[in-house]
């Protein structure tokens, strides 16, 4: 994650469903579903202004340790942090054996 990034809190954000970071007013978040233990993340966006910055690898990897830390499985449906998770491979500590690409990664 870049330097710029990482002093940002993560927000879970219920009503809308999804993990964002805010950088000068403009977000990058992903969408999810919680399931008992397990978090499906499904959609990955940042806003255009964001594009390119290293934000939505930042929420990704905030997400991903906040899984960890609520001792959750992950379900990568999100083909983004699925390919995170591929380059990351140190991850897939947390992906959910039931996971139907969990082969893959």
């Amino acid at each position: 994650m870049k330097p710029i990034f990482e002093d940002i809190p993560l927000i879970k954000n219920t009503a809308k469903k999804r993990f964002e970071i805010e950088v000068n007013g403009k977000y990058a978040f992903i969408n999810y579903g919680e399931f008992r233990n397990q978090i499906a993340l499904v959609h990955t966006e940042v806003e255009p202004e964001l594009e390119g910055s290293g934000a939505a690898s930042a929420v990704v990897e905030k997400t991903l340790h906040y899984i960890e830390d609520n001792n959750l499985k992950l379900l990568p449906f999100c083909p983004y942090v699925f390919a995170y998770i591929k380059r990351f491979p140190e991850w897939k500590r947390i992906v959910s054996e039931k996971f139907k690409g969990y082969d893959k990664l």
